[in-house]
């Protein structure tokens, strides 16, 4: 696990994360990385020291291993969730979760984002790639979106659903919008396909995986027309946009 994102220099609020992972090494990495990423950060060893601190000091995020000495992470998300008092981040919003898991279980992923999780993170992961999930997870949570996405000479506007490449109008369906919206989100970070699944197609999408394959296809007939191509396969891992390089 590697980290580059340097510290916050900003005089704003700084955004306040609760780490919780029973692995002490594991713990205070993530302590010391994401401090170094200009966070604020408590941590926690057991779901119950978790709901302790979050209750006492309510942050804007919990890192949130699945996997906890005295209960699981989706008890510690359920029991927040189900306080009788709304239980608010330090700017009065929900407090986000991004949960932690050791393996690539689908049925844990979705139990997770059905109990109110906002997105996963599978171990072992990268620290920038983390970093860079929670900071998208802030933004999604407060309804901050970019006015556009640009790659390379593809630029994508959420807003008004407007694609254009090297200044000509892309004709996309709904689901090819979403699936390139969330390549482009993504920019330069291969996607897996149960991930793309996941987060394109609903949660409970159950049918052939090839499905991913045939809407990449569909997006590259009508995105990668001219060079250089931005829609690239990483065999046996899934897919990634990326620009052109230097």
């Amino acid at each position: 696990m590697t980290a580059s994102t340097g510290p916050s220099d900003t005089a704003e609020r700084k955004d306040h994360l609760l780490v919780v992972d029973d692995e002490p090494t594991v713990r205070e990495l993530l302590r010391t990385a994401l401090r170094y990423a200009g966070f604020e950060v408590d941590a926690a060893e057991t779901g119950g020291e978790a709901l302790e601190l979050a209750e006492r000091r309510p942050p804007d995020l919990i890192l949130l291993d699945v996997m906890l000495p005295d209960m699981d992470g989706f008890e510690v998300i359920r029991r927040l969730r189900a306080m009788p008092q709304p239980f608010r981040d330090g700017r009065g919003g929900e407090v986000s979760v991004l949960f932690v898991t050791a393996r690539e279980d689908r049925q844990d992923r979705i139990r997770g984002l059905r109990l109110g999780g906002d997105d996963y993170i599978t171990k072992p992961f990268d620290l920038e790639e983390l970093v860079a999930r929670i900071h998208a997870v802030l933004r999604r949570t407060r309804g901050e979106r970019p006015s556009r996405l640009v790659v390379g000479d593809l630029v994508l506007e959420p807003e008004s659903h407007h694609v254009a490449r090297g200044g000509r109008t892309v004709p996309l369906s709904p689901t090819e919008f979403r699936l390139l919206h969330f390549l482009m989100a993504n920019a330069g970070r291969t996607m897996s396909k149960s991930r793309i699944l996941l987060s394109v197609w609903d949660y409970d999408f159950g049918g052939d995986p090839s499905i991913v394959d045939t809407y990449i296809s569909y997006l590259r007939r009508k995105v990668d027309t001219r060079e250089p191509k931005l829609i690239h396969t990483v065999r046996g891992v899934g897919y990634i946009v990326r620009g052109p390089r230097p």
